[in-house]
């Protein structure tokens, strides 16, 4: 490859020998006599760029040159008014152009003729009539035949460049890139691409290894600034085939969201495209339905992210530290969130090193599921939880499975011998206040993982496609960090199957099976709340790994709860624990009574006692509009 500096100076000086031809053959027109210079030799690397890739004839070229000519050389203004007999002329036309220039012919002034089509020229105010109106080279032509390197500024604000990853990628998005690389590398294929997968960046990642495969510049736009107007769809189309052309350009489109509705406008805009672009869809959504060559692009494999956290980290073991295996596991960064990460990790190097790596990824992975659910604070822990022994030993077996995931599914080869089934899915029903949710805390704190709470209730649309569309956002989010999914109200949207009456019936239980399949999927640990357990469908809890019953706690159990409830710098008074265990009431209510009592205390500036318990249950009996029996508070007095 000719190096910038050379390339540049010698563009420029063939360019001005091309630039005194044309003069030359404007100036003897006119009558004069152009000046002794040596005389050009008919190549220029930009502008002969031009003239090949668009089709120019020889004619159509020195129109070009004419025009080039009026904006980087005075003299060219004069020659132009000399030629035409009036100094107010200094522009050249297509008059002036058919006359002066050899090998002229009249398609070259045409609409579809190549200086025209490609809006090399335009066409200033005149006298009305076509060959006589000024002519003016468009901007991105001189500057490109300048050797200027720069972009249209109509694209300017839509189009963005992006550098393809030099870094190492995964082994299969190397494949799908080499089999787009080959599609459009056959003669005459400009047929669009379909990327989808569920994350972007992975698209990305595929989309500038085909153009590292190619040796060309990657440009990106997002499918929400392709005009609705059909006249400035053309207008764009037509610009963007003539930079692609002039520079080797390769358009990727964003469209992670793209609607039904839009789908056209889109359709539209790829068939107006000549050259090769590729379009980034989200798995499953409407967009996938476009021609062109569909790859599916899937996320790293643990393998793949394993490797690029060795590259990014080297070999020291204080860093690697036998963890690597869970971290690249655990947490489905892409390969420039592993990077960053790695380069956090080196920053904040210390004696926790491997622990240092665990937060760094947990960090990073809620950006994606902070916005769509609400990330619960972990402050239960195994000693908070009271329920029976079996409730607690089926616990810890949901924490093995969610801990022994990779080694069972992938080193053991459950995966490959199961299709259905991996994810590692538990139902916690009970009543409300009966610890689901501590319990989902103290499971989520023993796995080192951030758990979410979403509400079903709220996720259910009464639209068809939107409960399944709020469903596949979370999900897609929440695999970047294998967060602890809990999922409340389950009822909302697991009530018993409906039978099938109408499009409604039957989209509800597409919901539930959706819901079910990527709970499966999913390669966290989902968990389900719900107050009614006997409205679930017996049908969808066979295909729950763990059901766990949150019983109503006992006398004995209220007890330990009570003696729990109060912090240890809670200053607490002479309490008597089996008088107000008799309180018939599950944890969550004992905690709101425990917290009320310490406000009253604190207020009158006493320890937490008998008199501010009594006075905050009666508070929490009347929210929950029962009475206080004296079976109850009998001996309180």
């Amino acid at each position: 490859m000719t190096p910038a500096p050379v390339w540049q100076e010698t563009n420029q000086r063939d360019l001005c020998r091309e630039l005194d031809r044309v003069y030359g053959a404007i100036v003897r027109f006119s009558g004069g006599t152009p000046d002794a210079r040596a005389p050009g030799d008919g190549e220029a690397y930009a502008l002969d760029r031009v003239a090949g890739v668009l089709g120019l004839t020889q004619f159509e070229r020195d129109v070009l040159l004419l025009c080039a000519g009026v904006e980087l050389e005075s003299r060219f203004a004069a020659a132009c008014a000399d030629a035409q007999n009036d100094p107010r002329l200094a522009a050249p036309t297509f008059s002036l152009a058919l006359a002066a220039l050899p090998g002229a012919h009249w398609s070259a002034v045409g609409r579809d003729g190549a200086l025209r089509y490609w809006r090399l020229i335009d066409l200033g105010a005149g006298t009305g009539s076509l060959v006589r109106s000024p002519l003016r080279i468009d901007e991105r032509i001189l500057q490109f035949i300048a050797g200027v390197d720069a972009i249209d500024e109509r694209l300017e604000a839509i189009v963005h460049p992006l550098r393809p990853d030099a870094d190492t990628i995964a082994s299969a998005h190397c494949e799908y890139a080499r089999k787009a690389a080959q599609y459009w590398a056959a003669a005459g294929s400009v047929e669009p691409v379909l990327l989808s997968g569920r994350r972007n960046s992975d698209l990305r990642t595929v989309a500038g290894e085909i153009c590292r495969l190619l040796g060309r510049r990657l440009w990106v736009m997002r499918a929400a600034d392709v005009p609705h107007s059909a006249a400035e769809r053309e207008q764009l189309a037509r610009l963007w085939n003539r930079e692609a052309l002039l520079t080797d350009a390769v358009l990727t489109i964003e469209a992670p969201d793209l609607e039904q509705p839009d789908i056209g406008g889109i359709a539209a805009f790829l068939r107006r495209l000549e050259v090769p672009v590729a379009l980034e869809v989200r798995e499953g959504s409407a967009a996938e339905q476009l021609p062109g060559m569909q790859i599916r692009v899937p996320a790293l494999e643990a393998r793949d992210r394993k490797r690029i956290w060795i590259e990014t980290l080297g070999v020291d073991p204080a860093l690697v530290n036998g963890n690597l295996d869970r971290v690249a596991e655990c947490f489905d960064l892409d390969g420039s969130s592993i990077r960053l990460a790695g380069h956090m990790l080196r920053a904040a190097a210390g004696a926790d090193a491997s622990g240092e790596l665990w937060r760094t990824c947990r960090a990073l992975s809620r950006r994606s599921l902070d916005g769509l659910a609400q990330r619960v604070a972990l402050k239960a822990r195994w000693e908070d939880i009271v329920l029976p022994d079996l409730q607690i030993e089926t616990m810890k077996q949901i924490v093995a499975h969610a801990r022994r995931r990779a080694l069972v599914h992938g080193e053991w080869g459950f995966a490959e011998r199961y299709a259905r089934g991996l994810g590692v899915t538990a139902l916690f029903a009970g009543s409300s206040g009966t610890g689901k949710t501590m319990a989902a805390e103290a499971i989520a704190g023993e796995l080192e993982l951030d758990l979410y709470q979403i509400d079903l209730a709220g996720v259910v649309s009464k639209y068809i496609g939107e409960t399944e569309k709020n469903l596949r956002r979370i999900f897609d989010a929440a695999e970047d960090g294998g967060a602890v999914l809990l999922f409340d109200e389950a009822d909302a949207i697991f009530g018993k199957r409906s039978e099938v009456r109408d499009s409604h019936d039957r989209y509800a239980n597409l919901e539930i099976s959706y819901l079910l399949q990527r709970m499966e999927m999913y390669r966290g640990l989902a968990i389900l709340t719900t107050n009614m357990k006997q409205a679930l469908d017996n049908a969808f809890l066979r295909r729950l790994r763990f059901i766990v019953q949150f019983p109503f706690p006992g006398e004995a159990d209220r007890r330990r709860m009570w003696e729990r409830v109060f912090p240890q710098a809670a200053p607490v008074g002479a309490i008597d624990f089996g008088l107000v265990s008799k309180l018939n009431i599950p944890g969550g209510v004992i905690r709101n009574i425990a917290t009320h009592a310490a406000f009253l205390a604190a207020d009158q500036g006493a320890a937490i006692g008998m008199g501010h318990i009594l006075s905050a249950a009666r508070v929490e009996y009347g929210k929950l509009d029962r009475p206080l029996t004296p079976a109850e508070t009998g001996g309180w007095a």
